[in-house]
């Protein structure tokens, strides 16, 4: 089958042709580092790390990137707050926010660039604009001038008229604005600087750059001045997608990408999450069990710690574009569901051994074709349909959870050795597709000739001592000393791939942990 996607830009789903052969190009926006991320910011992150995980098992060679953004306002209002600079408080939520995305399984991106570190790009691309009539300069500020660009309002679907004044990222009283632009729909490029706040040199004054040229700038510094996927938020759409595209293509006279993709929001019990109604959820506090009281569902007591696979399993219960309202009644539907499809996950490490199985060599093996494997890519074909292509893995795990309870209680299976171990090996691939690690219960027994087993962890039996782990950090260590950092990559994925976290410390250390 062909893989179709909906483009946000054409409004319709067409088949996916790579500028390149075989190679994708994928800018996805990232967050504005002040504060922790919620579960907002979790589903886009899942959906696009599904999204980049599944381009890859096709056997696409997927550069992706994703941006940080280390001015803004906000940054620097938390900076006054906590009495602290705007690169500590970047520094420290750039910290979180791979802490957060690790728990979460979510791969790195291949490279993460920063706005503080894109400064020569955006003033070259000011000025590029400026050149050719597109930007003005006016009393220190530079302004982009939208209606010298026609298609204007193409992603969006907006007229200039609904474009708000001020919405550069930049906090600024309506009279001043409307002092210095030509036009109300203008938005900013660069803003001249304020007292007691970061500054660069430019030709037009020290100053800091607006919001929608970072990204701009950043794409075409890393991926070229036409990519195959750009991604983000619905909440992106306007204003900040609608001036990347008014900007890249006003400098360059080319598309900026061929696929705009968004993800819609989530809600929770059916109200937009805010903290002004006390139902603003970090992804921390959803993972660590403090989502209950006044900063959770109404009537919530207290809420256990939710699992991080059961919250990407909460995530891909809803197709990437429809809107998911968090409940309790739908977290406890993920919960329920990881459980049945960890049950099968574990199936062949918990009864390998009996049923005569090597484990870990099959799971080094090839998918193998089959119906079910047909079934999930036609699934995941159809604009990454999750719900569909989750059925199928659904009815594999029950599958799998049947035999269990037949060894468990008769002490053999009732399905042929051979086709059990391609429904478990097929399982455990599509579940890594999908970005679900291994999770074995502290309850999991292992049966061997019909006797059972308590074990802890996984570890135990077929994993890895502290010792080992320890060892491979070192490996990892001189290999990144060495500039080998494709070794050092892979080390990490296989740690991770076992169920070890790595966490690099600012003075060099890493320090793990077992998910």
């Amino acid at each position: 089958m062909t893989l179709t996607l909906y483009n946000s830009l054409t409004r319709r789903e067409s088949p996916f042709e790579p500028i390149e052969p075989g190679k994708v190009r994928m800018y996805c926006c990232g967050v504005t580092v002040y504060d922790y991320c919620h579960v907002g910011h979790a589903r886009a992150y899942i959906v696009w790390d599904m999204v980049r995980r599944y381009l890859m098992w096709r056997g696409y060679d997927v550069r992706y990137v994703q941006n940080f953004t280390d001015i803004d306002d906000k940054i620097l209002n938390r900076a006054r707050e906590t009495n602290s600079t705007m690169e500590a408080v970047a520094e420290r939520f750039i910290e979180e926010y791979f802490a957060d995305m690790d728990k979460l399984n979510i791969l790195r991106a291949d490279e993460y660039p920063r706005a503080t570190h894109t400064m020569d790009g955006i003033k070259r691309l000011i000025h590029e604009l400026e050149n050719k009539g597109y930007a003005y300069a006016s009393g220190g500020d530079v302004y982009y001038n939208v209606r010298q660009f026609p298609d204007y309002g193409k992603l969006s679907g907006r007229k200039l008229e609904e474009m708000q004044a001020g919405a550069s990222g930049r906090l600024e009283t309506a009279e001043i604005e409307a002092q210095k632009k030509q036009d109300s729909s203008d938005f900013a490029l660069w803003k001249s600087a304020k007292p007691g706040e970061p500054a660069w040199d430019s030709s037009w004054g020290k100053g800091r750059p607006g919001w929608h040229i970072e990204c701009s700038a950043m794409v075409r510094d890393c991926l070229g001045e036409t990519i195959d996927i750009h991604c983000g938020g619905s909440d992106l759409t306007f204003p900040h997608h609608e001036n990347e595209i008014a900007q890249s293509e006003a400098a360059t006279g080319k598309s900026l990408a061929n696929y705009w993709m968004h993800n819609a929001f989530v809600t929770v019990n059916g109200k937009k999450m805010s903290k002004s109604l006390h139902n603003f959820i970090t992804i921390r506090d959803l993972l660590d069990g403090n989502w209950s009281g006044d900063t959770a569902l109404e009537g919530s007591e207290k809420s256990k710690a939710v699992e991080p696979m059961a919250v990407r399993l909460f995530v891909f219960m809803a197709q990437y574009r429809s809107q998911i309202d968090f409940t309790e009644e739908a977290i406890a539907r993920a919960r329920n569901g990881w459980n049945t499809l960890n049950e099968g996950i574990v199936f062949g490490f918990v009864h390998g051994s009996q049923l005569g199985w090597d484990s870990d060599k099959i799971l080094k093996l090839p998918i193998v074709e089959s119906e079910a494997v047909q079934q999930f890519r036609a699934a995941m074909d159809d604009d990454f349909n999750t719900p569909n292509a989750l059925a199928v893995m659904f009815e594999l795990a029950k599958e799998l959870r049947r035999e269990s309870n037949i060894i468990v209680h008769g002490g053999k299976t009732e399905m042929p050795s051979d086709v059990l171990q391609q429904k478990w090996q097929n399982l455990v691939k599509l579940a890594r597709v999908l970005g679900f690690s291994i999770s074995v219960p502290l309850s999991a027994t292992l049966y061997t000739d019909n006797s059972n087993i308590s074990i802890n962890k996984l570890e135990v039996i077929r994993g890895l001592t502290d010792g080992e782990i320890e060892a491979m950090i070192q490996q990892r260590k001189d290999a990144r000393k060495a500039k080998n950092f494709a070794d050092g990559d892979r080390i990490r994925n296989e740690l991770k791939d076992r169920g070890i976290t790595l966490i690099d410390q600012k003075d060099g250390t890493t320090i793990w942990h077992r998910s």
